[in-house]
């Protein structure tokens, strides 16, 4: 079987909903340092040199004590307080960003809630890097604009690379469905394209696959059923959209419905009964 095309996985889920990087810190942190949770925020953090044990409270799930002893990339995707303890005399070098995602982000709970890799295991983060620091430890015309999209293409190179590992232990949804050749196929046509009038036999073409084998990977690795996920993707679509002021009239004409009271009802089916309407008052 011929092997299948290159695909961009990210540029359509990224077109659609924005991650914003803002620098925040650059240089050695000694001591004890907290980051607090809030909604909508994660935190990107490169250290360059040094060591240190990052420490989490009990209830958030993760492991309590964590020991990083070479430079690495420490990725938080979700609101979640976290400390770092310095102990070496010089500290570890760091730049640190907080990274804004936009309501209903897809990708927040598609990956794990921690993710720590050694720079030396990902390839092709040199030049970002080297910009990056560079841009970091020097007061210049734009420094914060430059330092807050090198930050940016920091994380589209670091889930390119997740996604290019086929051992990775991906948690069940988006990101393992899409690490997956034939379904990102098919993931990537709905979100560049969710106006369509997809049957299953119009996802399962795009993943070259019968529609029963289809159905079964998608649901084995995204965790819910093809008509399910776009009909989420589409809502998510909505959602911002509604945030940003589009009349829901023209979102229905966009995501495919027939009238705006088919895309009402389906916002209502998953929304506890709220009309587009009352959703948005109780969002603001």
């Amino acid at each position: 079987m011929a092997e299948a095309p290159p695909l961009d996985r990210l540029s359509p889920l990224f077109e659609r909903f924005r991650v914003r990087a803002s620098l925040f810190h650059a240089g050695p942190l000694c001591g004890v340092t907290h980051f607090d949770a809030q909604p909508g925020r994660g935190f990107l953090h490169v250290m360059r040199n040094g060591e240190m044990e990052v420490r989490h409270a009990a209830a958030t799930g993760l492991v309590e004590s964590l020991w990083v002893r070479e430079p690495s990339l420490v990725f938080y995707p979700r609101p979640l307080a976290h400390d770092f303890h310095n102990a070496p005399a010089e500290g570890a070098d760091f730049v640190c960003a907080t990274l804004d995602f936009a309501a209903g982000h897809p990708l927040v709970q598609a990956l794990p809630p921690l993710v720590v890799l050694p720079l030396a295991q990902v390839e092709g983060l040199e030049a970002t890097l080297g910009l990056l620091f560079g841009e970091a430890e020097r007061v210049r015309c734009g420094q914060r604009l430059l330092a807050d999209r090198l930050f940016e293409v920091l994380l589209l190179q670091l889930l390119r690379w997740m996604l290019d590992q086929h051992d990775a232990p991906l948690p069940l949804g988006l990101m393992r469905g899409l690490a997956e050749p034939r379904l990102a196929h098919a993931l990537t046509a709905l979100h560049a394209r969710p106006g369509e009038a997809w049957s299953l036999a119009a996802m399962a073409a795009q993943a070259g696959m019968s529609r029963s084998r289809f159905a079964e990977a998608f649901r084995e690795a995204v965790g819910q059923s093809p008509a399910d996920y776009l009909a989420d993707w589409r809502l998510a679509i909505a959602r911002a959209e509604l945030q940003a002021g589009k009349p829901l009239k023209t979102l229905a004409v966009e995501l495919g419905y027939a009238n705006a009271s088919a895309l009402s009802r389906l916002f209502a089916q998953k929304h506890e009964g709220l009309s587009p309407r009352a959703w948005l008052q109780q969002a603001s």
